[in-house]
Parts: structure tokens; sequence; C-alpha cells
């Protein structure tokens, strides 16, 4: 099982690089990392089946400039065809590589279709297939060694979910005006056999912004993951939460996503396992306008 796991990072690397084993046509640029004007990819972590048959893509990007975020409406920009261009991606695009941050679901017959991510930033269009071939099987839910993903939950009491699809919530907000957020995570706590035990956390977690017209501003995108004792899903040794302040300049429809990573890191170190995401939806109301008279 360990092979299949390691096949399935490299597949990801593949994907990314443009697909090098497919044809010509299909093949990407690879520009250099450049502090702006480059573009931005798709990356298809690979795929997995859902307990009814279903399938679940897993998908990322990789935004080569260093420097440059990327706001791309969905649209002709950003599509995902056929059955969008909507399918669930973001359209702010941070620099950098950011793995596995959603999934798109399809039904039992989706076997021998294909989608396609297309992508035009700074002037450059990308595009990326994404299939169920066997060779870009993954397993998100569990690596080779037995270890999970955290979960995640908005609640001391949960629910609490893991893996890639992720749990979500809906709050408000008003611009200019911090909201708090707090997610608590719980782990297994495993390591790869041999490694020695890492002195930060079980769980690291992350905040960024996914969807949204205007800027958002964190407090603290990493914020530290404080040990807090409470019951959490079977399995899970170490339990704790995370706090940031998120703050919005304009007002509009957000969405904020939370990821949470185990001691394997950012990716899983390439095999597709084991980190989990949460989605915040936040609908931003302007400033109060305060008439005259007496207070």
């Amino acid at each position: 099982m360990q092979s299949k796991y390691k096949y399935a990072g490299m597949c990801a690397a593949i994907v990314l690089a443009g697909w090098a084993l497919r044809s010509p046509a299909e093949q990407l640029p690879l520009e250099p990392a450049h502090e702006s004007g480059q573009s931005i990819t798709g990356a298809f972590e690979g795929w997995f089946s859902n307990p009814d048959g279903s399938y679940s893509l897993l998908m990322g990007y990789y935004n080569r400039n260093q420097k440059q975020d990327l706001d791309i409406p969905v649209g002709p920009n950003n599509r995902i065809e056929p059955g969008g261009p909507d399918q669930g991606q973001p359209t702010h695009f941070l620099a950098g590589r950011q793995w596995g941050i959603f999934t798109i679901h399809e039904p039992k017959d989706f076997n021998g279709k294909r989608l396609t991510w297309t992508i035009v930033a700074n002037g450059k269009t990308t595009q990326i297939p994404l299939d169920v071939d066997t060779l870009w099987e993954v397993s998100p839910f569990i690596e080779a060694s037995g270890n999970t993903p955290p979960y995640i939950g908005f609640s001391e009491n949960g629910p609490f979910v893991n893996g890639p699809t992720g749990t979500s919530e809906s709050v408000t907000a008003t611009t200019g005006t911090p909201l708090p957020l707090t997610v608590w995570v719980a782990d297994d706590a495993k390591l790869p056999a041999g490694s020695p035990k890492p002195r930060t956390p079980a769980v690291s977690v992350t905040f960024t912004m996914y969807r949204g017209p205007a800027s958002v501003t964190f407090s603290a995108a990493r914020p530290k993951v404080e040990e807090v004792k409470f019951k959490g899903p079977e399995g899970t040794v170490f339990t704790g939460k995370a706090t940031t302040e998120a703050t919005f300049s304009e007002p509009g429809d957000y969405t904020l996503n939370v990821q949470g990573n185990d001691w394997s890191g950012e990716g899983g170190r390439g095999f597709q396992c084991c980190w989990s995401n949460a989605k915040v939806k936040v609908s931003v109301s302007g400033m109060p306008v305060h008439t005259g008279g007496a207070q």
C-alpha cells in the first residue's frame, strides 16, 4: 500500500507540471517563479471514491507569482467545464502552492468523462484535465502508516469533520469591525515510524481568503493552536483550538478557507494525506450610517 501512495504523490507532481505523460498539446508552460506577471495553474491532486459510488476530485493550484495574489472571478478566465463554469473553485489566488483546498463532486457515471479547469492570469492561459483514471486515485483519509487527517469543528461540541471535503458554517460581519473566528481541532497525533516527535502542536491551522469582492485581513493567518482538553472524535489524542480575527474592507459575500494540517505538513509530503478543510461563508454588511440627533 505504501508504494501506491508514493506513486500518487508523484502523479500529483506530474499533473502540476502539465500532465507530462499525456500528449504534447496538453502540456502546460513551466515558467520560473517571479514576483508578478506569471501564470496560475490548477493542480489536480487526484480523486477518491465516496461511499455511495460517486467521485470527488481533489483540487489545489500553483500561483507562480511570489508576491502577487490575484482575484479572478468565475467566468471566462476561471472556469471548469463542462457543467460550470462554477464548480466551487477559488476566485482569490494566493501566491505559491496551495494544496487540496476544494473538491469537485461527480456522480457514479463520471468514469470515462473529463473536466477541464481553465485559468487566465496576467494574460497567460493554462488548462488542466481532470478525470478518474486509476493512476490518479488517492486516499486522503488514511495514509499507509495509519495516519489520518485532523478533525475541525466550529464548536467544542462539534460536529467534527476531517478530510479535504470538510465542513462549513455561515456567519455575518460588518466592514471594518474584526470578526472573531475560532475553530476546535483534534488529531490522532501519529507519526511515521522512527520519526522524532516534534515540539509543535499536533495540528496547525491556516486561515486564508477563498472568495470575495475585496480584501480580508487576518490578525493571524496562522494562529497558535492552544491545547485544550475536550472530548474529540474516537481515536484522537490531541485536542485544541485556534482563534483569529478577520476584518473585511468592503461589504459583500466572502468565503474563507480553514486548513488543518497534522505533523505530516502541508500537502502531506506529497502523499495526498493528511489535511482537512473547512469553509466559513461570511455575509458582510456596510458600516451603519448614524443620523444626527441627541445622543
